[in-house]
């Protein structure tokens, strides 16, 4: 332990190799027990060190706190799993300590309100300091970003849903929140939800080619600006919500809307 500090003189990139190789390699949580006994966990990832104690409402984690449910998770972790998906499972929660909240009132609950977006910045520090690529740092941001938003797909509208999955990379975020529910709860409804919709529903349904563009906006004589992309998503919508399927009509859609809009 006396000894940890020395790592500092080791390149950000073979910190980063090793680390990975110890999240991928089929022994994530032993190794990362190891680290922490070792005092090296919070010389190289002080906020993830800083999860041991962090207490959960046990409604919702009745397995313990946020470093148990970290190692359950890294544990559950299939050897050879991408580098994204294991150094966003390690993250997913990393903004939970510096947002922790203990119950306001008798009866109420633990909060961390604003965790997932202290943990999208920190999880970025993270990945600079390792020095991992661009696309590989946005994708462990976007696995933390996202992770909570299964909660919610049961009562999403069809084009925000749709739009969902079609994240780089889903099937990724997909598995974090199995290894999440596994890891707590145990219920896996809406994991079964989304893997039942994308049995259910055609690709081309998920990402469907565009009824119209930029160019026929200009072709009804309107000016290109901010209105354009809320006239093509508005579009994009209707037609991912089912009530739009040819080009004739999302002209009209167009002409109808912006009339509307002169008229207001």
């Amino acid at each position: 332990q006396k000894l940890a500090p020395e790592v500092a003189v080791v390149s950000a990139e073979r910190l980063r190799d090793e680390l990975t190789r110890l999240l991928t390699e089929g022994a994530a949580r032993r190794g990362f027990e190891l680290l922490d006994q070792s005092g090296l966990l919070a010389v190289l990832l002080p906020g993830v060190a800083k999860m041991k104690g962090v207490e959960q409402p046990p409604q919702f984690h009745p397995e313990g706190d946020v470093w148990v449910h970290t190692c359950l998770m890294l544990e559950m972790l299939a050897p050879g799993c991408s580098t994204t998906l294991a150094w966003g499972v390690l993250l997913h929660d990393v903004g939970k300590p510096p947002t922790f909240a203990p119950p306001s009132e008798p009866g109420g609950r633990i909060r961390f309100d604003g965790h997932v977006e202290v943990g999208m910045r920190m999880a970025e520090e993270i990945c600079r300091r390792f020095r991992f690529s661009n696309e590989e740092s946005e994708q462990i941001v976007t696995l933390v970003e996202h992770h909570l938003r299964f909660k919610d797909v049961p009562q999403m509208k069809a084009s925000t849903l749709k739009r969902f999955l079609r994240l780089p990379r889903f099937e990724e975020h997909l598995e974090l929140h199995r290894l999440d529910c596994l890891s707590s709860h145990g219920m896996l409804d809406n994991y079964n939800f989304v893997r039942r919709f994308l049995e259910e529903t055609p690709p081309e349904q998920v990402r469907p080619p565009r009824l119209i563009t930029g160019d026929d906006l200009k072709q009804l004589g309107l000016v290109p600006g901010p209105q354009f992309r809320s006239l093509l998503q508005a579009v994009e919508d209707a037609q991912l919500e089912g009530s739009l399927t040819s080009r004739e009509g999302a002209l009209e859609y167009v002409r109808a809307k912006v009339a509307g809009s002169i008229g207001n």
